[in-house]
């Protein structure tokens, strides 16, 4: 067999890989250039109010466009736009912002308010579902270095039953107060 071989073959597995990783999302591309409205290019959305997708877990990205969608999940803006979504595009959405990196978003806490934050995300034993370092997993979101105020806003949502798509995470929002909660979420957006 020629040396050269596996260098000839990686060349072109990289050619024929390149315009198909650019053509794999060329059919949503009109529909992410809308998502980076509010979330930003790529998904690293720099507005506190609107979560980070990129980097954040595939299968929950999907759940969280089918449950607009359908109504589980509620929205004034993300509902009428996913109801125009096929299964396809969310996979793809999804897929897409899945692999973006998640981006720094250089919070820092007060570190007493960091401090209340992680005694109280360790009193409701967060880390059982979103894992050590709060980076969650396929179905758990990641929570690590997520804005502060989306946070506070999706966790208050999850205790006055607003958001409804996660039945634990609202009766487990109930057992905080708002105080709780803020620093929870200045905790969560600082690691």
């Amino acid at each position: 067999m020629n040396a050269r071989f596996p260098f000839v073959f990686f060349v072109l597995i990289v050619l024929v890989a390149i315009p198909a990783a650019a053509d794999e999302y060329a059919a949503i591309s009109e529909k992410l250039e809308l998502c980076a409205g509010c979330h930003g290019k790529k998904g690293a959305s720099n507005n506190p109010e609107y979560p980070i997708l990129a980097g954040q877990h595939l299968y929950y990205l999907y759940v969280q466009l089918k449950d607009f969608k359908s109504g589980f999940r509620k929205s004034e803006i993300m509902s009428p736009l996913a109801a125009e979504l096929e299964k396809a595009d969310m996979l793809s959405m999804a897929k897409y912002f899945s692999e973006q990196k998640w981006p720094g978003i250089g919070f820092r806490a007060d570190p007493a308010m960091a401090a209340k934050g992680e005694k109280a995300a360790s009193a409701g034993q967060c880390v059982q579902c979103h894992l050590g370092g709060y980076e969650g997993n396929s179905r758990i979101p990641r929570l690590a270095g997520q804005h502060p105020k989306y946070l506070k806003k999706t966790m208050i949502d999850f205790k006055n039953k607003v958001r409804t798509n996660s039945p634990a995470k609202s009766s487990l929002m109930v057992s905080y107060d708002d105080a709780d909660i803020e620093a929870m979420s200045d905790f969560l957006g600082d690691k």
